[in-house]
């Protein structure tokens, strides 16, 4: 693929304001790939951090038809609280939709040893239900530590134009070690925050042991969209 291709992947962004830094799935620079963004009015991101975000499928369908129009064959969405409206989503727009990073869950899962499971890290382990883990694949009783309480979650909830990147990187990094700590049959952490990918590196470095985002989702699902030609 050259810069010169047109976006396969579309991405549907939160209606938000905090920034985007290098990692973000909303800065176009993360992406070893052109993408396509179009932002969802109203959609900010305390309004679908919660156990349902259903209310907002319609202006998701919008949004996501005017990608699909202009060339996408893959649709994303910037909220890991999304997959239980994955579904209606993609019959909506007839095409591959990805809408959390949890999704990659079953096949991680496979992976492991078998008396190893995965582990998430979510920005609301309060708002996290059955529901979100059901959508993807998961086990219900999946073990999940929440970011409540951090600078991070207060600047991305609050959807602050400012962020305490190295305390961001920090604070995700004790909160991974706390889940590992806790859950010690854990092998695998999955970042459900879109806005966590940025700290993957330095969470691994903590833990030992790997971690999957929406970066290593989304990158899996445009190699579908867009295969490498071998020539």
């Amino acid at each position: 693929m050259t810069s010169f291709d047109p976006p396969q992947l579309g991405i549907l962004m939160l209606d938000s304001r905090f920034p985007r830094i290098l990692g973000d799935v909303g800065n176009p620079a993360t992406w070893p790939f052109p993408v396509r963004y179009r932002t969802v009015p109203g959609a900010t991101p305390e309004s679908v951090v919660t156990p349902d975000p259903t209310p907002f499928l319609k202006a998701f369908i919008k949004e996501g038809e005017m990608l699909v129009e202009e060339g996408c064959t893959g649709i994303a969405t910037t909220c890991g609280f999304l997959g239980p409206m994955r579904t209606e989503l993609s019959r909506a727009l007839g095409v591959p939709v990805a809408t959390t990073a949890l999704e990659q869950g079953p096949q991680i899962i496979a992976t492991l040893p078998r008396d190893r499971r995965v582990g998430i890290l979510t920005i609301s382990a309060e708002s996290l239900v059955t529901a979100h883990l059901v959508a993807a694949g998961l086990p219900p009783d999946t073990a999940i530590e929440g970011m409540e309480g951090t600078a991070f979650a207060h600047s991305i909830l609050g959807n602050r134009p400012e962020l305490d990147v190295p305390g961001a990187r920090r604070e995700m990094a004790v909160a991974a070690r706390r889940l590992v700590s806790t859950h010690t049959e854990v092998g695998a952490l999955i970042l459900e925050c879109t806005n966590m990918a940025p700290y993957a590196f330095d969470v691994a470095a903590e833990v030992g042991m790997p971690v999957f985002s929406i970066y290593s989702y989304l990158t899996w699902f445009q190699a579908g969209l867009s295969p490498h030609a071998f020539r």
